[in-house]
């Protein structure tokens, strides 16, 4: 049969297609167009392209000094990624067609893991100037793992992009919820736009309403001159990263609040408010819904930013997703090493699964750096390994050995501890220090009576 003449099918196989004429009515749309839009095509021809499809951009292309353009549709929770041309005759514009690239967050999460293998096999320097343009370090593309649990991640942060909603990731420390943060705004409606951090934890009691709202000219001793920018306001028209907003002081929740209710916020010392439009993307490690129940965490603000919540499961939940990190950290290693390693062998991975990765995976890839610095061949293997895996029950029969088996068993717990956290934090005892809310000289006395190496 020949078909090369059919034109009508030619066009119904094209994703979202429409016309419009220079007056900005529908004049053209296939079934597949009307049926993802959810319109009739009959009752549509005619009409206003702004009163049947209210989202449509194609007036604007109209008037505009480009003759083609490319946006993103986000509507009823889906998304699609439309172009757009002109159509001319001679210098005449006589109208604007418009069709789908991508359709679907499915067809969108495809694109991206296709890309994200084109990246691996060797255009790092084109992901890093794609990520300099979003003004952010992380994409999809770095959370890494297929388990079922981290599908269902992804899933959760590409519907997150299409909304405007606050967004509340949980998850224990090491688990990526930075990298779901900046993966949200690159997907976005916002992602030209600015993306600002701020830890809520690591700020002074002091200076904490200031960093976030800004302060105008000698409002206090040691103001700077002409006053500073908050952070809402450096945010504005893009995205607010909160990390371990659990830990944000009481007297600033309410300010916080009213900032995400009603869209305006107060620099301190300032006669007006200021009208903000930011997204909220908050983090946290604790469980706020617990926080709120001890009442060091205000619930009106904990369902404020509950919104579109995402848990971020941890590494023990799901191990499976071991032999594509290491891969994915040793590939990176090579590079930063100067090394060769293709393999790893397969009682790594046994070992690896049998840990339950308090650090979950920022300690996975620091345990993995230290693997490489003894790998001389182009395997890895257990041995290159420090770790001591063992979740085993206590040696009873052993333990009879020992003058005093409560103190010995209380000791092997605090050693494996302290182990384990130095080794989330890559060695650095200072923040091993703070994440056992000890000084950092008991830890040093804890380390030198323990037998771990300082």
């Amino acid at each position: 049969m020949d078909i090369s003449k059919d034109y009508e099918l030619f066009l119904e196989h094209i994703l979202g297609l429409m016309v419009i004429d220079r007056e900005g009515n529908l004049v053209y749309m296939n079934d597949q167009c009307a049926e993802y839009i959810e319109v009739d095509r009959g009752s549509s021809l005619g009409r206003p392209i702004r009163e049947v499809f209210p989202p449509s951009t194609m007036e604007r292309t109209l008037t505009s000094d480009e003759d083609t353009d490319s946006d993103f549709y986000f509507r009823d929770g889906r998304v699609s990624f439309t172009r757009r041309t002109k159509l001319k005759r001679g210098n005449e514009v006589l109208g604007v067609i418009e069709y789908d690239l991508l359709q679907e967050i499915d067809a969108l999460q495809q694109f991206i893991e296709k890309y994200s293998h084109i990246l691996n096999a060797g255009t790092k320097r084109t992901a890093e100037q794609l990520k300099s343009l979003c003004k952010t370090n992380y994409s999809l593309a770095d959370l890494v793992g297929s388990s079922a649990a981290m599908n269902e991640v992804k899933q959760q942060v590409l519907r997150a992009a299409t909304t405007n909603s606050t967004v509340l990731i949980e998850g224990e420390t090491g688990t990526g919820k930075e990298i779901i943060a900046h993966s949200i705004h690159n997907l976005s409606r916002r992602t030209f736009g600015s993306f600002i951090k701020i830890n809520a934890a690591a700020l002074p009691e002091s200076l904490s309403e200031s960093e976030f709202f800004g302060y105008e000219h000698g409002a206090f001793t040691g103001a700077v001159k002409g006053g500073k920018k908050g952070k809402f306001e450096l945010a504005h028209g893009g995205t607010l990263f909160i990390d371990e907003i659990g830990s944000m002081p009481a007297h600033l929740q309410p300010k916080i609040l009213r900032a995400l209710q009603e869209k305006e916020i107060d620099r301190i010392g300032g006669a007006d408010s200021i009208p903000i439009d930011v997204r909220i993307i908050a983090a946290t490690n604790q469980h706020l819904q617990s926080r709120v129940s001890e009442g060091k965490f205000r619930a009106d603000l904990f369902h404020r930013l509950n919104v579109f919540p995402i848990r971020v499961p941890p590494l023990r939940e799901r191990a499976e997703d071991i032999p594509e990190l290491v891969m994915e950290k040793v590939i990176e290693l090579n590079i930063d090493f100067g090394k060769n390693v293709i393999r790893v062998d397969d009682k790594v991975y046994q070992k690896l699964k049998q840990y339950d990765w308090p650090g979950n995976v920022r300690e996975l890839h620091n345990m993995v750096e230290n693997a490489m610095n003894y790998v001389d061949g182009d395997t890895l293997e257990w041995p290159h390994f420090n770790l001591r895996v063992d979740n085993s029950r206590i040696d009873l029969d052993r333990l009879k050995g020992y003058d005093k088996p409560i103190e010995h068993i209380r000791n092997e717990a605090e050693r494996k501890l302290i182990n384990d956290i130095l080794m989330m934090y890559g060695g650095n005892k200072t923040k091993t220090a703070a994440y056992l809310r000890i000084p950092r000289p008991l830890l040093y006395q804890k380390m030198k009576r323990l037998g771990i190496e300082l």
